[in-house]
C-alpha cells in the first residue's frame, strides 16, 4: 500500500528498531511502549486489519503468531507471560490501517475487561 506507514517501514523507507523478520512478517519495537517489552508484529503483505483477514493466507497469519512466541523467548518473557493484542477499527483505537499485533510483557499486566 503506497501511503501505509507500516509498509514503508517493512520496505526500509522509514527506519525502525527491528526485532525479528522472516519471509512473511516483520517485528519492531513500538515507539510509544506501554510495557517494558512492546513489539509490533506485522505481516509483510498489506492487509488493513482483522476484519479483512480473507486477504491474507493462513501461512502468513500463522507466521505472525509463531513469531510472537519466538520474540517472547528472545525477549525473555515467554515463561513469565505476555499478551498479544490486535486492535480492529476506530472504536478499538487501531491507529494504523495495517494488521499488526502488539506483543506486551516484561511486567505484571492489568486484567482486561471481559
Amino acid at each position: 500500500m503506497e501511503n501505509c506507514l507500516f509498509c514503508k517501514i517493512i520496505n526500509g523507507e522509514i527506519p525502525s528498531q527491528k526485532v525479528y523478520e522472516d519471509r512473511h512478517c516483520y517485528a519492531l519495537r513500538d515507539i510509544n511502549p506501554q510495557s517494558p517489552v512492546h513489539v509490533l508484529i506485522l505481516p509483510k503483505q498489506h492487509v488493513s486489519g482483522l476484519d479483512t483477514l480473507s486477504d491474507l493466507d493462513d501461512l502468513q497469519l500463522s507466521c505472525c503468531l509463531r513469531a510472537a512466541q519466538k520474540i517472547a523467548e528472545q525477549e525473555g518473557i515467554a515463561k513469565s507471560g505476555y499478551r498479544l493484542v490486535s486492535n480492529c477499527g476506530a472504536d478499538a483505537c487501531q491507529s494504523v490501517a495495517h494488521l499488526h499485533f502488539h506483543l506486551l510483557g516484561g511486567r505484571k499486566l492489568s486484567e482486561m475487561m471481559g
